[in-house]
Formats: structure tokens, sequence, C-alpha cells
């Protein structure tokens, strides 16, 4: 469910008060715990380190991002593979694939 129109987007005034203490072109990650703030036009070109459950990952702020919320670019679950049997047989091609095309690289003279 989405917010009222009414009442706006959320907007964290803590981090908006982060980023007016520092400059536009400042490297320096801001550390944020606020996953449902909205991104607004003046986070624009800041990295904010958004918390997921155990790190705070890197997210460089663009344009294309105003209106979206900052949890949205941090995944809290990290998605390693589906098991089974055809996961096993693919994995092995690919493996066998790889080896083929590092054994013809290896023995191309350099030029």
């Amino acid at each position: 469910m989405s917010r009222s129109l009414k009442k706006g987007p959320y907007i964290d005034h803590r981090i908006l008060k982060k980023i007016e203490n520092s400059k536009t072109g400042d490297k320096t990650v801001i550390k944020v715990w606020n996953r449902a703030a909205v991104i607004t036009p003046e986070m624009v070109g800041f990295t904010f380190g958004v918390h997921n459950g155990r790190d705070h990952l890197k997210v460089l702020i663009v344009e294309e991002m105003v209106g979206h919320r900052l949890g949205e670019f941090s995944p809290t679950r990290k998605f390693i593979r589906h098991g089974g049997r055809m996961a096993r047989e693919e994995e092995a091609q690919t493996r066998s694939t790889e080896a083929g095309k590092k054994a013809t690289t290896e023995e191309e003279p350099e030029k």
C-alpha cells in the first residue's frame, strides 16, 4: 500500500542535514540505516552506505533513482544458486567450456 498523497513522500530530515553538512562532490560515504526514506533531488551525486541488516552497501545516487526508496538499491538477501541435478550438470558444462577456452588461449603464442 502506498503512502497518502496528502502526506507527501517520507523524507528523513537527519539524512538531509548530513547532506547539507557535506559538499556536493565529496566522496565520503554517508551511512544510513533508514531504508524507507525516499530519494530526493538534493541527494543526487552523493554516496550512501545503506544498511542491509549486516553491512552498509555503497549506493551512488543518480538522477534515475529520484522517487525510489534507499532500500531498493541495497538487497537484504544474497542469492547463491538453485540446487538440483540440472544445476550441477550446467555448472559442470560451463566449467568444461571455460577450461577449453583457457587451454586454447595458453597454446596461442603472444605477438
